[in-house]
């Protein structure tokens, strides 16, 4: 949606409301404060005093599934959640181990004033947005960070891959997830490593099973398709989250509308060296003037990544990245995106670990950088009706993450602030003040 649109969807009930000034409290003239002093609440602290920062947004979430509100208390207390008190919550709370707070109409009083008088802001969270993960039918749901953070917080998703793209099922979603998939057709070049390997032979198998099926004469031409009902789905008011590969090559698949980008998987045959000049960028919703990586032997698929994880003579090593302070009653939307009780992470790998700063289209909000560095970490915009959000990297626990490690035990990190910038991805369309279009 465009930011406009939802600043004046969130703003309008406070204006109809007559309340102005400290009274108003940015969003607060509405939701929970309509409730009355006397009524009773629940905070769920997000900063260090709480137990488990990852369960906290399930907590959140089922109460808005179970038709309740809530209100994200945006830097306030490292992004807390206000809750009507009940019953169901409170139960849910201590069976997840998250920490809550006992409020009252008093305090309530007292953190709008806080709220009023400081860079914060205080957003309706109104509908538990419907989820859906990309990933193939025989996807291991622990190889993706982003499934076992919705697992870990208790957070229901549907599992969809190319055949529900191509033939509309998007229009079910509000919010899409993407992480391995290369839409280039290139595998992720995984023949340069795991040639051989019964796993990437089935990839290999059920790609072109699938493309045939649909009547596309290539995976390359496959995942092209795909794209282009991604973008559809973003166009018509979708929220988009995307890691690791998917960032890349959705960008270069979009791109790529007339160029066959996909190397030649059995024989190694270079690229077209001018496939790069032809690539077309006005439909992509981050990069642009991107050059590709030609040979079929490097395992890297254009400059847009920073860190070149499997390349060796253009390796980056791993630092940290800071998240961006942003004004919450002017850009209330980033500031979602960034709440945290951690400024400064500790960056990891993936096939695609960063966004370099010279492909990022002018328009792109960047949410998180490496100070000094041509690189950026965390991004977003906005793109027709809809927005997207790209994060670099596989996995925030697992800097090095390899195919075949065991995966990562969220109940050791119950506190993982790069895992917090997931799920306030997943939160975000719960402030949103229209009906997807379809």
């Amino acid at each position: 949606m465009k930011r406009r649109e939802f600043l004046q969807g969130l703003m309008a009930p406070v204006l109809a409301s007559g309340l102005g000034g400290a009274a108003a409290g940015g969003a607060w003239g509405r939701g929970l404060w309509s409730l009355g002093p006397q009524t009773g609440f629940i905070l769920i602290p997000m900063d260090d005093r709480q137990s488990d920062h990852l369960k906290a947004y399930g907590v959140a979430y089922r109460s808005l599934e179970r038709g309740g509100t809530a209100e994200w208390l945006l830097n306030y207390r490292d992004g807390s959640f206000l809750i009507p008190d009940d019953p169901a919550t409170r139960r849910d709370a201590a069976l997840a181990g998250v920490g809550i707070e006992s409020i009252t109409g008093a305090d309530v009083i007292d953190i709008r004033g806080t709220i009023q008088a400081n860079n914060m802001d205080a957003v309706p969270l109104e509908k538990a947005p419907s989820v859906a993960v990309y990933a193939p039918p025989n996807a291991a749901p622990w190889d993706d960070a982003v499934t076992m953070a919705l697992q870990y917080a208790g957070i229901e998703y549907d599992q969809i891959w190319d055949p529900e793209v191509l033939t509309g099922g998007l229009s079910d979603y509000e919010w899409l997830h993407l992480h391995h998939e290369d839409f280039t057709g290139q595998f992720s070049k995984f023949y340069l490593t795991y040639s051989g390997s019964a796993w990437l032979a089935e990839m290999v198998r059920e790609n072109a099973r699938v493309a045939r099926s649909f009547g596309f004469g290539s995976v390359a031409a496959l995942k092209k398709g795909v794209a282009e009902g991604i973008r559809q789905f973003v166009e018509q008011g979708g929220f988009l989250f995307a890691m690791c590969t998917a960032t890349e090559t959705l960008e270069i698949a979009l791109a790529a509308a007339d160029v066959d980008v996909a190397a030649q998987y059995s024989d190694g045959t270079p690229m077209d060296p001018r496939a790069s000049e032809r690539l077309t960028w006005g439909r992509t919703f981050a990069f642009d003037k991107v050059t590709l990586e030609r040979s079929a032997a490097v395992a890297a698929f254009s400059n847009i990544d920073g860190h070149q994880v499997n390349n060796p003579g253009r390796r980056q090593t791993l630092g940290a990245f800071q998240l961006f302070d942003f004004s919450a009653k002017i850009d209330p939307v980033p500031t979602m995106l960034v709440q945290c009780h951690r400024n400064v992470i500790p960056d990891y790998y993936g096939l695609t670990t960063s966004f370099s700063r010279s492909t990022l289209k002018p328009g792109v909000t960047i949410l998180a950088e490496e100070e000094g560095a041509p690189w950026v970490k965390y991004i977003h915009g906005e793109y027709g009706e809809g927005t997207w959000t790209f994060l670099g990297g596989h996995d925030p626990e697992d800097p090095q993450h390899q195919i075949g490690d065991p995966p990562t035990d969220l109940s050791l990190y119950p506190n993982s602030p790069g895992y917090r910038l997931i799920l306030n991805n997943v939160l975000f369309p719960a402030a949103k003040k229209r009906e997807l279009k379809t």
